[in-house]
């Protein structure tokens, strides 16, 4: 299993930005290639849900409430994924994690795979 290690959260005020990065070590490029890639977030007395995701073609998939607000970017080459968040509110305050997976979840479920950390992501004024 790859080992995940996110970096870059924070606090941020209420229209800001604040960008995500997860990098997989133990595991070559070319698995790295074959996996899906997503970020989850889990907020206080709520359940881990998804923010964004994206497969080894490219194709992205996104939580309706980030859309328009945040990007995911994948660098197969290092290995690593991105979420760009802008325009941030208080509702994205959570932790937010890395995650790498075969086969997506069902509606509302998280997936079957590796997992970071996780990551603070704090908005407030």
């Amino acid at each position: 299993q790859a080992q995940l290690v996110e970096s870059g959260g924070g606090l941020a005020q209420p229209g800001g930005s604040l960008r995500l990065s997860c990098t997989a070590s133990r595991m070559i490029t070319s698995v790295f290639n074959m996996y899906i890639m997503g970020w989850y977030r889990q907020a206080p007395g709520k359940q881990r849900e998804l923010v964004a995701s994206i497969d080894y073609r490219f194709n992205t998939n996104y939580a309706d409430s980030v859309k328009g607000r945040f990007t995911i970017s994948r660098d197969n080459s290092r290995k690593k994924i991105s979420l760009q968040m802008n325009n941030l509110n208080p509702e994205d305050t959570a932790v937010y994690y890395c995650s790498q997976y075969r086969d997506p979840p069902p509606p509302g479920g998280v997936p079957q795979g590796s997992w970071g950390q996780g990551t603070q992501v704090t908005v407030s004024s």
